[in-house]
């Protein structure tokens, strides 16, 4: 086999001679070329500062966010308690007017001349104009209390 090998390019045609190599370019020298590997560093002293900027970038926004939530529901809380102080002064008013109404109502009732026994009114007339009476005292209880009925 080596043999047949051999002989084969004995009879095969001519080869084509190969193209030649383009001399490589010549390099710097090493020293020259120190300075791409200073840029690497660079470049990612560059990108590690610009991510902690974002992040403090964030951070600075959420501080602001939380600030200003913060303001709102301080103010929030103010008004609140504005308005239950304010609550406090009506209910007391509210009382007073109550107690004051409730005065005047036992004075009508009091001046309302009924016999102790009911069973012992038998004059129809005078009945009737101790509940004239009565109405009358009433309605002006009523306009006293500016007080406006539904019918």
């Amino acid at each position: 086999m080596a043999e047949q090998r051999k002989a084969a390019p004995k009879t095969a045609a001519k080869r084509k001679p190969t193209a030649k190599r383009k001399p490589a370019p010549k390099r710097k020298p090493a020293a020259k070329r120190a300075a791409p590997k200073k840029s690497t560093p660079d470049l990612a002293a560059r990108a590690q500062e610009s991510g902690r900027k974002a992040f403090l970038a964030s951070l600075g926004f959420y501080g602001k966010a939380y600030d200003q939530a913060q303001d709102r529901f301080d103010t929030l809380q103010s008004r609140l308690e504005a308005r239950r102080k304010q609550a406090d002064k009506m209910y007391k008013a509210l009382v007073k007017r109550g107690e004051k109404l409730e005065k005047d109502a036992k004075g009508v009732i009091q001046d309302i001349e009924l016999p102790k026994q009911l069973d012992s009114l038998t004059d129809r007339k005078k009945l009737e104009q101790q509940l004239k009476k009565a109405k009358a005292r009433l309605d002006e209880l009523k306009q006293s209390v500016s007080f406006k009925s539904a019918a």
